[in-house]
């Protein structure tokens, strides 16, 4: 730990740790295996699976895989061969792409070559046929012979490459990962027939890459910076790591039987991989999945000395390490781009966030196993990174979903990364940290020590994929040090808002678009109640190619957000649209001392696509164990006026959804074509179908149920929503959610059913007429805890406040005030000066006073003032009174008035 720690301090004299070196590993294996293993330790190997049951199911398993493909090629060795998809006749050497889509070939190589994909979009009706149905030395000029799975009964019939999606690439993958398996079992077992499988595929493959050229866009566009020797995206040329293995078990057989193959061999691989660091994308999580690729295949490389060019594997894996170019950058400028350093978040979307995490940390493991190098010390913020991962979760312990995200657990594979690297360097506080943190979120955790997962039937559960030993020393942790009542991440415009876990736990995560695989969404709400996201974000639907993602579930109408004039859109993917945290309780990342039954965010977000500010206060109020409800406030106005109309979209699951007014009757609305393409609206709206609507004035509701089985109770959203002059409400079908992965103990296929959706379109701007909303989540044994809901005005005339009566069953009252314009404002006997402020009067006489971004709040008994704009809590309990106070207070209670300083929440006296 010494060691580590000193390494931090120097990057940190050096400046930002991110553009320090990282030192190469020194004594590189100069023998063959090397990736995985190396020939002195096969003895070792040998005793594990002799000794140990998982280690024989794991090779019995690959036995089981391939025996079969081996036997048969003793006597037809041409059977597993003419399966690859190669230019078998026509022997081209340069590919032509038009776009996204594979066009034509020419030249010709004296051997068969390597065929390229068939497009970037790998939506396709035709799906890779097993084996045995691959046409031998298919090269037809009618295409590709393969099952279609559109028509019933999937009848085979020829397909022109360009509508084959990936089904080229996934044949080749299959064979090769047969190949490298048998090439495996030949270096453990000597079984010569394993051997003659696995190298009359490599050859063949090898050879007819050798003469393969880079592929050719005839449009001269963006794909041409991206594009690889078998895929459109090198981020996909994946094959060339299962290449790479191959060639690492096999390479004794090779040298001994074909070694005039070796240069050969050597500068294909070179080629592939310079073809990789030429093409990309850096800034993004491309950069690291290149970064793997080209670290397998340069580490089967010979050193530096014995090439001409002098690029070998210490070139390559310093490249990747230490080296920028245009479209592959260094591991540690890569990741100063892309990690928020403050709080360990990867700037994009939660999906490719996780995604990237677990990668690296699987890098950094994979490094050290193969190099006995350990470069955790040099990449500081990864620890951090690990640690944040739980700040994604809601309280059912799904994951937050904005972006091109599924709902999903956290996955632990991250934590075992570090957990493994800290066994293996003997690093204790490593160890001890992120052992503790596993136990808190792995279902299969056990203090006795042994992860019970089973090991997958592959070579690589040898090694890094082991069964994990804990040390019993370390118990679970605090999930408190990992799961906070706020977080805020500005690096991905994403701020949350939770409190307890669980069936009644609530939560509220709000994103903008900023970072990697985002969506136009505004400021865009994700919401929780009773066990489900019940305003769930609907995921990409559909490949990034597609129409709809492009024109529907990536565009506002398809989120939880606000759209102005029915054109609001701006660049999804790459997204540059942060909104501005202005307020929120408690601060982000606050452990303890802060009051636990309130939360709020305040964020502005500036709507590109019409100028038009936007505001959206959000506030979660605990009102018992099992019942809470949200407030959200969402302003909109254009800057330069004129202001069509504003549409407030919510979605919510269940299978029914009704529309009421306040009394609880349903209201009567009539079908209508509005929200459409036509009159020069986004193409989102023409999704969406079953449009009703009504124009209306007064208070109106809208409830959704989530009807589950027989003697489980039913699970609803109940959102109230306050009138105003110039509202007109609608009931909608959106597209299905896509992003839910399996049910999630929902009781109907959710990626199948229209998503119910809910709109109130504000004619005019919404500013001064706001979408006042509260949400509560309620089931059918505990009903609504709400009784009443009514709104109030400023009695000074404020056009831009809102005031909100809520009257609850247990007898508790809530005064809800939220002004735009930090002027003082007046309701009875109350008197505030603050963004947000809620008085709640218990029915025993319990008060809590909380001022969100203010300086006065007046009720007849407290005054509390500030010199400046802060947040404060005031809770009396019996008699007794709690503060918290962000910036010194003056509070006044019966005449008599008290100075306190900034502190947490903690006992006062008056």
């Amino acid at each position: 730990m010494r060691k580590k720690l000193v390494v931090i301090l120097i990057l940190t004299l050096f400046g930002r740790w991110a553009y320090a070196q990282i030192p190469l590993p020194e004594n590189l294996e100069q023998g063959y295996p090397r990736l995985y293993i190396t020939q002195s330790e096969k003895k070792d190997l040998e005793k594990t699976i002799k000794k140990e049951p998982w280690a024989k199911a794991v090779l019995q398993g690959i036995h089981e895989r391939i025996d079969k493909h081996v036997e048969r090629h003793v006597a037809d060795p041409e059977w597993m061969v003419s399966r690859l998809q190669m230019y078998w006749k026509t022997k081209a050497t340069t590919i032509y792409i038009d776009g996204i889509n594979y066009s034509h070939a020419d030249g010709e190589a004296p051997v068969p070559t390597v065929r390229f994909v068939g497009s970037r979009d790998y939506t396709t009706p035709y799906g890779t046929p097993k084996l045995e149905d691959i046409l031998p030395y298919m090269d037809d000029p009618r295409g590709l012979y393969l099952p279609n799975r559109s028509k019933e009964g999937n009848p085979f019939e020829w397909a022109e490459p360009s509508k084959t999606g990936r089904v080229i690439y996934s044949i080749n993958e299959q064979i090769i990962e047969l190949a490298r398996d048998a090439a495996f079992i030949y270096w453990l077992e000597n079984d010569v027939r394993y051997a003659k499988f696995a190298n009359d595929i490599i050859h063949t493959y090898l050879e007819g890459m050798s003469y393969r050229s880079e592929p050719i866009d005839l449009l001269n566009g963006h794909i041409q910076t991206l594009v690889g020797f078998t895929n459109f995206q090198v981020i996909h040329e994946s094959v060339l790591i299962d290449i790479a293995e191959l060639y690492d078990f096999l390479h004794q057989y090779i040298e001994a039987n074909h070694a005039e193959y070796i240069p050969m061999y050597d500068k294909t691989i070179k080629r592939w991989t310079d073809q990789i660091i030429k093409n990309g994308v850096p800034q993004n999580n491309w950069n690291l999945h290149q970064a793997k690729t080209i670290l397998k295949a340069a580490m089967v490389l010979k050193d530096n000395k014995y090439y001409e060019d002098k690029k070998g594997r210490e070139y390559y894996i310093d490249y990747i390490l230490n080296v920028t170019s245009a479209r592959q950058w260094s591991l540690t400028k890569f990741m100063d781009f892309g990690y928020d350093e403050n709080n360990g978040v990867w700037a994009e979307c939660p999906g490719y966030s996780q995604g990237v995490t677990k990668d690296l940390t699987a890098f950094i493991e994979d490094f050290d196993t193969t190099f006995d190098h350990n470069i955790l010390p040099y990449m500081p913020t990864m620890e951090k990174a690990v640690k944040m991962l739980p700040q994604y979760l809601f309280p059912n312990g799904q994951t937050v979903a904005f972006g091109d995200s599924n709902y999903a657990g956290l996955g632990t594979e991250a934590i075992t990364n570090l957990i493994r690297v800290a066994q293996k360097n003997n690093d204790k506080v490593v160890e001890k940290e992120f052992t503790s943190m596993y136990h808190l979120f792995s279902e299969d955790s056990k203090s006795s020590g042994k992860k019970g997962r089973k090991p997958k039937a592959n070579i690589s559960s040898f090694f890094a994929s082991k069964p994990l030993e804990l040390n019993p020393k370390y118990g679970a942790g605090d999930i408190n040090d990992y799961m906070t009542q706020t977080f805020y991440a500005p690096n991905v415009s994403w701020h949350v808002q939770r409190m307890g876990t669980g069936k009644n736990g609530m939560m509220v995560s709000l994103n903008g678009s900023l970072g990697n695989h985002m969506h136009a969404n505004g400021i865009n709400m994700e919401l929780y109640g009773k066990g489900f996201v019940q305003g769930a974000d609907p995921g990409k639907g559909a490949s990034y190619l597609q129409p709809i993602y492009l024109e529907f579930y990536s565009q506002f109408p398809a989120h939880n957000t606000v759209m102005v004039d029915g054109v609001s859109s701006y660049t999804e993917m790459f997204s540059n649209h942060a909104f501005d945290l202005m307020g929120e309780y408690p601060k982000s990342e606050k452990k303890n001392g802060y009051y636990s039954d309130i939360t709020y965010s305040d964020v502005y977000f500036l709507e590109p696509e019409t100028r038009s500010d936007q505001s959206r206060l959000v506030s979660t109020i605990k009102t018992g164990e099992t019942t809470g409800y949200y407030i959200d406030i969402f302003r909109s106005k254009k800057q330069r006026k004129g202001d069509k109309f504003h549409d407030y979209f919510y979605h919510n699951l269940g299978q029914s959804m009704e529309v009421l007014d306040a009394s609880g009757q349903p209201l009567n609305l009539k079908p209508t074509e509005e929200m459409a393409f036509a009159g020069g609206f986004l193409y989102a709206f023409d999704y969406m179908w079953d449009k009703k609507s009504v124009k209306l004035e007064d208070d109106y509701q809208a409830q959704w149920k989530i009807d589950m089985p027989e003697g489980e109770e039913d699970v609803f959203m109940n959102l109230w929503m306050k009138g105003t002059e110039g509202r007109e409400v609608f009931s909608i079908k959106s597209p299905p959610n896509k992003a839910f992965k399996g049910n999630h103990g929902l009781p109907y296929k959710v990626d199948k059913a229209p998503y119910l959706t809910f709109a109130a379109r504000q004619h005019g701007a919404a500013w001064e007429h706001p979408f006042v909303s509260v949400y509560e989540p309620f089931t059918s044994s505990e009903g609504k805890s709400i009784t009443n809901i009514s709104s109030f005005e400023d009695e000074n005339g404020n056009t831009e406040f809102v005031g909100l009566h809520l009257k609850h069953k247990s007898g508790r009252q809530d005064i809800v005030f939220s002004s735009a314009n930090h002027q003082k404002v007046n309701y009875k006997d109350m008197t505030t000066d603050a963004s947000y402020t809620l008085i709640a009067n218990e029915k025993n006489g319990d008060l809590m006073i909380f001022m969100g971004n203010g300086k006065l709040v007046s009720t007849k008994d407290f005054t509390i003032s500030t010199s400046e704009i802060g947040n404060v809590v005031l809770k009396q309990t019996n008699g007794k009174l709690m503060l918290h106070n962000e910036v010194a207070v003056t509070i006044t209670h019966n005449e008599l008035e008290k100075k306190f300083e900034a502190g947490d929440l903690r006992p006062i006296s008056l």
